[in-house]
């Protein structure tokens, strides 16, 4: 256990139990295909669940294949898609659970209007991009999608054939190939603790 850690225990010992898992936050981690945003949100989770807090992870794979069951890839269908996910995380989250995001999301305006639908409802939003260069995301290939649109059996790959608007000024920018997911998932643990969010 980390120094920190200890005073985070310590510091939880002495505050009303009641108060201290409520506050619910969206932690959106977007970037792009393998830069690593569902390895680090659900190491996150663990550590987030092992002090109490309630945590659901919406990856966008199920969300896919759930909520948004019929979408398609274009700019008005991915969207829809990070509205429909934008406003499930907000709902978690104002009921005081800590919704970990790991979805593309590719569109500036997209991830704006989610992050405004939270200010709206005074539901806390953290923006953080998982900054993996695409050369390091295509080694990586968690799913293939970069071999397959190097053959040519794919097209609309986000960050090769496919726009990805860097957000500008994200609450947090994640190196991923330059550390382990243990350190990425720490890094953004550390910007959750200075919010009052952890």
């Amino acid at each position: 256990m980390t120094a920190a850690q200890e005073q985070q225990e310590h510091h939880q010992d002495h505050q009303d139990p009641q108060e201290n898992h409520v506050t619910g936050a969206t932690i959106w981690l977007t970037g792009l295909p393998s830069a690593g945003k569902t390895t680090i949100a659900y190491e996150l989770a663990g550590t987030l669940r092992g002090e109490g807090h309630r945590v659901e992870v919406l990856d966008g794979d199920e969300i896919r294949e759930f909520l948004s069951a019929g979408l398609g890839f274009s700019r008005e269908d991915r969207h829809t898609n990070v509205q429909r996910i934008g406003f499930v995380a907000e709902l978690l989250a104002s009921n005081g659970v800590k919704v970990l995001v790991p979805v593309i999301a590719p569109y500036e305006d997209s991830r704006e209007a989610v992050r405004k639908r939270h200010q709206s409802e005074g539901t806390a939003y953290v923006e953080v991009h998982v900054a993996t260069p695409v050369d390091v995301c295509s080694v990586r290939d968690v799913k293939g999608l970069y071999a397959k649109q190097a053959a040519g059996e794919l097209s609309g790959l986000t960050g090769v054939d496919d726009p990805y608007d860097e957000p500008r000024n994200p609450d947090l920018r994640i190196e991923s190939q330059n550390q382990t997911v243990q350190e990425s998932a720490a890094q953004l643990y550390a910007l959750l603790t200075e919010r009052g969010l952890a």
